[in-house]
């Protein structure tokens, strides 16, 4: 829906409004037209039914709205007498326009002072179950959101199975675009394996202001651009998801807005200059691996393990070889100098091989993983000169990300029906890439990630898991920063045993 069409329906929600409560607030001493008037009804409202002012807030919160009207329907039929579990029930299912029926047709009181407390124990455990759905749906939402790294792509960096604390206000939050969904759950539910959303009244993008950009190395999570997966094993070309209903990738930003970047010998380098990794960064290429006599696989993956490559082992490329699928600079280095290694050769692509799966997939550019671009990052509000050669670069970004209408006649290329011969980016791109340069896929394989797709940055990494195993080393360390990680488990629960001490210490005090 576009803004004009969400300003008609929400006009359209306060006129059903209106007609449904103004008999009800005029029983609850208030003026009629006090239920028409947008924002300032909601706040009346909360004064009849003796709920604070920022429920009001709550109601116009995308995902906490679906929690709070319900509510809001049976403490309006509450605070006119209506208690019964019939009339709960009714509150509900009629989606509020139980309403129409106390206002119109049921000859109800206002109860000014009525008690607001549960009158069961069910409702006092429904109630706190709510109220914590709710508080825990805007940390999700707005704050800090739990993301676990499912893929080696950023190995020795971020480990397959960290579960990381992701923050939403660095980058600025953004709001629901998905008005109708499950709270704290993404794509799809749990157990049930069906869309926890409804891809209708979709919100435009809006984004809180953060209080930082998005830096060049900085790893950050978002959703993946291109994403068709109707679950995690079959995909559909013609299969839409809404931008914050795809799914969540975790990358390392390598380019940002007006950076011009290539790929040499799988290394990036930024406006002609190789780009200067952080020291937690740890480069990871495949290599074909030989030895100087017949091994067991056992043994060679305790001899590899010393070096700290244990992504695994396959086949060779050459006959008596093995694959390793991933390891630094400086282990391949040690590893080199080990008497029972005859060999270890880099698996790279050459210099003008053209990979079909590369970005942008178009017979002109002769472009594959290791050698790539060079290429223009887009700048939000910046304008390039757009040729039948750099098209290929941008189409999607003009089509799929900024909505508009292309097509080439000729020499000729034409936007919303006008010919071009130039175009000026609506938003920041950023170029995402794995630290396990061999085993991502990244920008490399779908191109530009728009600044709309970011989700947030990851800060914190509060457990870790290996083979059911935990990694105690892991456990309360931090994503960014120098030099090794360090566990802050100990403070942590320190800390945490302090407060509880504290809390036990004042009820006895207060007794």
């Amino acid at each position: 829906m576009t803004s004009t069409q969400w300003l008609i329906f929400l006009f359209a929600i306060q006129i059903i409004h209106g007609l449904g409560t103004w008999k009800l607030y005029i029983k609850a001493g208030r003026k009629a037209w006090e239920a028409f008037i947008p924002f300032y009804n909601a706040v009346v409202l909360m004064k009849i039914i003796n709920r604070p002012w920022w429920w009001t807030i709550l109601l116009f919160v995308p995902i906490v709205n679906l929690i709070m009207l319900p509510v809001v329907w049976v403490e309006t039929a509450r605070s006119f007498g209506k208690n019964s579990a019939t009339d709960t029930l009714l509150a509900v299912v009629l989606l509020g326009f139980y309403n129409f029926y106390l206002n119109y047709v049921a000859d109800v009181k206002y109860i000014e002072n009525r008690d607001l407390h549960p009158k069961t124990g069910l409702g006092d455990w429904v109630n706190s179950i709510l109220f914590a759905i709710v508080a825990a749906t805007i940390v999700h939402t707005y704050f800090i959101q739990p993301f676990t790294i499912p893929t080696s792509s950023l190995e020795k960096t971020l480990l397959v199975g960290d579960f990381l604390f992701v923050s939403k206000v660095h980058y600025g939050a953004r709001t629901p675009m998905t008005t109708i969904a499950t709270p704290m759950v993404h794509d799809t539910i749990p157990v049930a394996k069906v869309k926890s959303y409804i891809p209708k009244f979709e919100l435009p993008y809006f984004r809180l202001p953060g209080f930082q950009k998005i830096k060049r190395n900085d790893i950050v999570v978002f959703n993946w651009p291109v994403d068709t997966m109707k679950n995690m094993r079959h995909t559909d070309k013609f299969y839409y998801k809404p931008i914050d209903k795809r799914t969540n990738y975790v990358k390392r930003c390598v380019g940002i807005p007006g950076d011009s970047l290539s790929l040499k010998d799988g290394y990036v380098y930024i406006n002609g200059k190789p780009n200067d990794l952080p020291d937690r960064a740890k480069l990871q290429f495949s290599y074909d691996i030989t030895f100087k006599r017949n091994l067991h696989p056992n043994d060679i993956m305790n001899l590899l393990s010393r070096y700290d490559i244990t992504d695994g082992l396959g086949y060779g490329t050459t006959e008596g070889s093995y694959l390793i699928p991933a390891a630094t600079d400086e282990a391949v280095a040690r590893l080199k100098n080990h008497p029972e290694v005859a060999s270890v050769v880099p698996l790279k692509n050459e210099d003008g091989v053209r990979d079909a799966g590369i970005f942008p997939s178009n017979v002109n550019y002769n472009w594959n993983n290791d050698y790539f671009g060079s290429l223009y990052i887009p700048e939000k509000g910046k304008t390039i000169e757009l040729t039948l050669e750099n098209l290929p670069l941008y189409k999607r970004i003009i089509t799929a990300y900024e909505g508009h209408k292309l097509s080439v006649n000729g020499n000729q290329i034409i936007i919303d029906d006008q010919p071009t011969t130039s175009y000026t980016f609506a938003q920041d791109y950023y170029w995402m890439m794995g630290d396990n340069r061999h085993n991502s896929q990244d920008s490399r394989v779908w191109g530009f990630v728009p600044f709309d797709h970011v989700v947030g940055k990851p800060v914190f990494i509060w457990m870790s898991w290996e083979n059911g195993k935990p990694r105690w080393e892991r456990f309360f360390t931090t994503v960014g920063g120098s030099g090794k990680p360090t566990s802050y488990l100990i403070p942590f629960l320190v800390l945490l045993l302090g407060w509880f001490g504290f809390n036990k210490w004042r009820k006895r005090k207060k007794a």
